[in-house]
């Protein structure tokens, strides 16, 4: 089981973001981590949580480095009983505000993996993206949390974004492979709705050609493929919880939690959050939409999918991609050799 926490708190709104997150309510900070011991301690219940059986926690955001280091003591000590020995221990951080006393203050909390929201090192593009650090800053976080001890440290990076060039790309490269990092993710900027980006489409562009560029760009610094958008020298054990269907607690505003058949929403609205963490809307899934999940999630990354989830039609459809070189097949598991083929591979299966 997986134990996710989400932090809706952020110095600024990018302007491509669609998460739950607010820049003008830092004053709910304390009451909104007391909600989330409330909702644990429901959770820990409603999973039937043994001493021991969380396998990797992740605390995502928003901006989880807004948050003190001290305001999570008494978090992490409820969370303790229940954590297995020498797990991943993730939390995301934007670089202007992941200071050294918060990476220290993290680390020695339990933290032992800092995943940054770099996103570029050039300093007009991070403007377009109205992210509020600089490049120097995010070469200074990276570094300190080398110096405080974090092994492993790993950094997001944006593409397809208007105004990319390969020269572009090429330079976020070699800056991001000269700091102490070993996982990179690399996303394509995707237009969301109600986001400042909604009323610019076209500051996506996206082109194929570039993408596969890009990636064997990645895999040349010797970090490896994993899934569509993470590479490294290492896999996240939480990454890879998720691809394998497991189930989750999600913690907080605008958090997802899923256990067998059923999807969990609490409040998305920090207030009402707040006030009654325990609302939680409940989605019942049913065996096809889980099948369906399975195959997108394995897809799409090096996991793969158990042949025998597949129908007698579906069979022979993967039997064709087979034949094709589109799909391995290794021992009653089918693996895709190209990521970016994922959601076809899915709609094939389909069809």
């Amino acid at each position: 089981m997986l134990l996710y926490i989400h932090i809706p708190f952020c110095d600024s709104k990018c302007s491509y973001c669609a998460f739950n997150s607010y820049v003008d309510k830092f004053h709910l900070k304390t009451s909104y981590m007391k909600a989330l011991e409330v909702q644990l301690e429901f959770e820990l219940k409603r999973f039937a949580t043994k001493k021991e059986s969380i396998e990797s926690v992740f605390i995502g955001g928003g901006t989880p480095s807004t948050i003190s280091a001290s305001i999570y003591k008494s978090l992490f000590e409820s969370i303790k009983p229940y954590l297995k020995k020498d797990i991943e221990i993730t939390s995301e951080a934007n670089p202007n505000s992941a200071t050294k006393e918060w990476l220290r203050g993290m680390f020695e909390l339990g933290v032992n993996r800092i995943s940054f929201g770099t996103q570029s090192f050039n300093k007009e593009k991070l403007k377009l993206l109205n992210r509020s650090h600089s490049p120097e800053d995010a070469k200074r976080a990276i570094r300190d949390a080398k110096e405080v001890g974090f092994k492993n440290i790993s950094l997001d990076l944006i593409y397809a974004t208007l105004g990319d060039t390969k020269e572009l790309l090429e330079q976020d490269l070699k800056t991001a492979f000269s700091l102490p990092i070993n996982h990179l993710s690399a996303y394509a900027l995707i237009i969301e709705e109600n986001t400042p980006f909604a009323s610019r489409p076209e500051m996506s562009k996206e082109s194929l050609k570039l993408t596969k560029w890009f990636f064997k760009e990645i895999e040349s610094f010797g970090f490896k493929q994993y899934e569509i958008s993470n590479f490294g020298l290492y896999q996240s054990s939480h990454n890879l919880g998720y691809w394998d269907y497991k189930d989750y607690i999600g913690l907080g505003s605008g958090a997802v939690g899923k256990l067998g058949f059923e999807r969990f929403y609490p409040q998305t609205i920090l207030e009402s959050y707040i006030r009654n963490p325990l609302d939680i809307r409940v989605e019942s899934l049913t065996q096809e939409d889980k099948i369906t999940e399975q195959l997108f999630l394995g897809f799409r990354s090096s996991l793969g999918v158990d042949a025998k989830i597949l129908d007698k039609v579906q069979t022979k459809r993967a039997k064709i991609l087979v034949d094709e070189k589109k799909l391995n097949l290794i021992d009653g598991r089918l693996y895709n050799l190209d990521f970016l083929l994922a959601d076809e591979i899915v709609l094939f299966l389909y069809s």
